[in-house]
């Protein structure tokens, strides 16, 4: 597979998590071939300066991609900054890019998948985003992959095409929705989603991949995700800024290498309703309390 996507790490203060990370990721189909750029942000406060410290010399010192660039932050942006402007570099400069934070445990084959994915879909615009984490879904016949409108930003895959219409704008964002709009984007009132706009617009969060989703979402975007997780989040440890110790985010790791993509492009009904089954199982305990899927740790 030629004009592999760059992996673009996202690091803070986690050195444990991050050496998982990068050692789950060394296991990929693909990882010796791959340019990994790092991003490491600055310490936002004193004490979090020696992990970052830490986080830092361990990341100057990987090997075993084909090429490994950190880039350290003179000044703390926090995460949603840090990963707009990274990934704003690197579609500028490859087109493309792949993207991993600090606490995200991969499938051997889950390089293989982006890439793959990245590949085949580049030329359809409404193809906007290629999730690799997936809920613990009880549905057996769905299909290896499927498309669906909401996007995760646990291992995620994106175009230059695509990212031209990410609106960082809450306002601009709010002003396209009517309720129809909220329903559907809030997955028919199973998923917090719109409430995370809100609380954005209030100050209360600092979400870049709640913007990202509407961004998609109102561009009538559809997102690319697996049946079967080939991402499993380690941040559920309350080592997080924003992080909860909670365990219903638990998944199996795929072992097995994504061989079948959909060719319509089109949401998949079964998917959706079985996602829609998940949540709302699940919204009386955690969904009210934290969204995981739209990361604000800093």
């Amino acid at each position: 597979m030629q004009n592999l996507a760059p992996i673009a790490l996202f690091v803070y203060n986690r050195p444990d998590h991050t050496r998982r990370t990068l050692s789950y990721l060394l296991q990929n189909v693909l990882a010796e071939e791959s340019r990994l750029f790092i991003f490491s942000d600055a310490a936002k406060t004193e004490e979090d300066k020696v992990k970052v410290a830490q986080t830092r010399q361990l990341a100057a010192g990987v090997t075993g991609f084909k090429s490994v660039k950190l880039v350290q932050r003179e000044q703390n942006m926090g995460l949603a900054d840090s990963i707009i402007s990274g990934v704003t570099q690197l579609v500028k400069e490859y087109g493309k890019v792949i993207v991993f934070e600090d606490d995200l445990l991969s499938s051997p084959y889950t390089l293989q998948y982006f890439n793959e994915a990245l590949s085949r879909y580049a030329q359809e615009p409404r193809v906007m985003h290629i999730g690799a984490y997936m809920y613990e879904l009880k549905a057996p016949a769905l299909p290896q992959t499927f498309f669906y409108r909401a996007a995760t930003s646990w291992g995620w895959a994106t175009w230059a095409r695509a990212w031209q219409h990410f609106e960082p704008d809450i306002d601009k964002l709010i002003q396209q929705f009517d309720k129809q709009k909220i329903h559907q984007f809030s997955i028919e009132g199973k998923m917090n989603f719109w409430k995370q706009i809100k609380n954005f617009k209030a100050g209360k969060n600092n979400s870049w991949a709640i913007r990202w989703y509407a961004s998609v979402f109102l561009q009538g975007g559809l997102t690319l995700n697996p049946s079967r997780s080939l991402i499993q989040n380690i941040g559920h440890d309350g080592s997080g800024t924003h992080s909860n110790n909670e365990d219903m985010y638990q998944v199996h790791i795929s072992r097995q290498p994504v061989t079948q993509f959909p060719d319509a492009i089109e949401e998949n009904p079964q998917a959706y309703q079985a996602i829609k089954r998940f949540l709302k199982h699940r919204k009386g305990n955690l969904w009210q309390r934290v969204v995981r899927y739209i990361r604000q740790r800093r």
